[in-house]
């Protein structure tokens, strides 16, 4: 590794998962249709190293018609069992993936580690649990996992993604809590597991297969889309971003979209996306522009071309607009 995992303690300056765009599917209702007539997506591991492993999810909102699969997962085979890095978006994917991991190897799911509590990551996660395995989060998503926000989420959710998500779906509680960075062993296999919120959401968590040079990044990275920011405190990503930056990995999973093998071009696009936002947003609020003049007016043609734009973008700039309100 080129750098030692660390990144200072910040104040978190929103409600925590107050809003998840890419999870909410009832908000973004016209955007199913383009997904309704094509064949749902496989679950279909692809090999990125010696140990390490990942399924890519549609880069697209959460409808019935995809199942949820909208998300990534990763794995790491090592010769005491499989480490899973999230859970997937309903237990049908889970339970799909499971079938595709004994596939590859004999050896049971001994720990899922889960990189944040957002919907397309964790509906899966009781099919794990059921199994036997070891669940893992940073402590951040202790309040999101009790909030009537995730209950809330949880019943739209049985309506809008019926049947894939159904009255047997339900939040499961970590095995343990993260606090700080640490690392887990299995099988001889080195994982670092790094907090790295709060930014896209209170609880990101990062893993790191440093001997094969695999970081599984959640979250905060999207390559090669537009992010869905929601509320998130995006001074806090840029910095995690940055740490990220530091980090001597070859490949990069990200939470959403194709394994990157450009790892310094894929995590600078999301923290200029972030940047631009705020130096635009940031702008505005300060000279007390209205919002839609703002907006009207700013340059977006670095960014218009990226897979769900139009879906995301009015709203992370709103979002961002309101934050950078409350920081001026």
């Amino acid at each position: 590794m080129g750098v030692a995992l660390a990144l200072p303690a910040a104040a978190h300056e929103m409600s925590a998962h107050e809003m998840s765009a890419h999870e909410t599917v009832a908000q973004e209702t016209p955007a199913r249709s383009a997904v309704q007539e094509t064949a749902p997506r496989k679950v279909a591991p692809q090999q990125v190293s010696r140990s390490a492993w990942f399924v890519q999810g549609e880069t697209a909102l959460g409808s019935p018609a995809n199942r949820n699969f909208i998300s990534n997962a990763g794995f790491v085979v090592t010769p005491a069992g499989v480490v899973v890095i999230d859970a997937l978006g309903s237990p049908a994917l889970a339970r799909e993936l499971l079938q595709e991991i004994a596939r590859i190897t004999p050896l049971p799911v001994t720990h899922v580690i889960l990189t944040h509590y957002h919907a397309d990551h964790v509906y899966g996660l009781q099919e794990f649990h059921r199994r036997g395995a070891r669940i893992l989060a940073q402590r951040g998503a202790l309040e999101y996992l009790h909030s009537e926000t995730a209950a809330a989420r949880l019943a739209a959710s049985r309506v809008d993604l019926a049947p894939w998500i159904d009255a047997q779906t339900q939040l499961v509680t970590p095995d343990e809590w993260i606090d700080a960075a640490r690392e887990l062993v299995v099988g001889g296999t080195r994982l670092l597991l790094q907090p790295v919120g709060p930014a896209h959401t209170p609880e990101d968590l990062v893993v790191v297969l440093p001997a094969e040079r695999v970081l599984f990044a959640g979250d905060i990275v999207f390559r090669g889309r537009v992010p869905f920011v929601g509320q998130a405190d995006s001074r806090h990503w840029i910095a995690s971003l940055d740490m990220l930056l530091r980090i001597d990995a070859d490949t990069v999973l990200p939470g959403h979209g194709p394994r990157s093998d450009s790892a310094r071009a894929d995590l600078q696009l999301t923290r200029d996306y972030l940047a631009y936002l705020r130096e635009t947003m940031g702008a505005a609020a300060r000279d007390m522009d209205p919002f839609d003049e703002a907006y009207a007016r700013t340059d977006w043609s670095r960014f218009e071309h990226l897979p769900l734009f139009k879906a995301a973008n009015r709203m992370n700039a709103y979002n961002t607009y309101l934050l950078m309100e409350r920081q001026q």
